[in-house]
């Protein structure tokens, strides 16, 4: 979406990802040439007033980050932003994709499990969990949905189509 300027950004900000999530997107939007519009979440009971605000802010897309708090809101996030017409990016759990959302781009769910089961084992197999090194997630997926590309009438490049993980038809 190179014409995209107004990014609308979702933010839980309690949480202790907030901080270094705000502070990566805000060094790369002057980059994109985009402006970002952080709307602070404190709780369920605060996202229709924040989805709400989208509108005054003339969003032209919207970003979900990993925050749980959000998840659990997925239907509403995306009733709303299809009624607005706004595409949406997720970067947490690939559900957000499969229920509508434009693309999904994060770390795959498949591969740290399977990690997480080598923990798993070595800690049976009597290494102390104190002992094992942190990892960074290695692997990260690409999805796209092209139902919702239809719908907001948008054209997703070929060569980002075949760079994709997966493609929702």
């Amino acid at each position: 979406m190179p014409g995209v300027t107004r990014v609308t950004v979702l933010i839980h900000p309690t949480h202790p990802m907030a901080s270094p999530i705000v502070s990566e997107l805000a060094r790369a939007a002057p980059a994109l040439g985009v402006q970002l519009h952080l709307l602070d979440v404190h709780g369920p009971s605060a996202l229709d007033s924040a989805l709400a605000a989208m509108a005054s802010a003339s969003a032209e897309a919207l970003l979900v980050p990993p925050f749980p708090l959000f998840d659990g809101q997925r239907h509403q996030i995306l009733a709303v932003a299809a009624q607005r017409r706004l595409p949406v990016m997720a970067t947490d759990v690939r559900q957000w994709v499969e229920e509508g959302a434009l693309l999904f781009y994060g770390m795959s769910t498949t591969a740290n499990y399977r990690r997480a089961a080598a923990y798993v084992d070595k800690i049976l197999q009597g290494v102390k969990p104190g002992d094992l090194p942190v990892e960074q997630p290695m692997q990260f997926e690409l999805v796209i949905n092209l139902k919702t590309t239809q719908a907001l009438g948008l054209t997703i490049p070929p060569r980002l189509l075949f760079q994709a993980d997966e493609v929702i038809r």
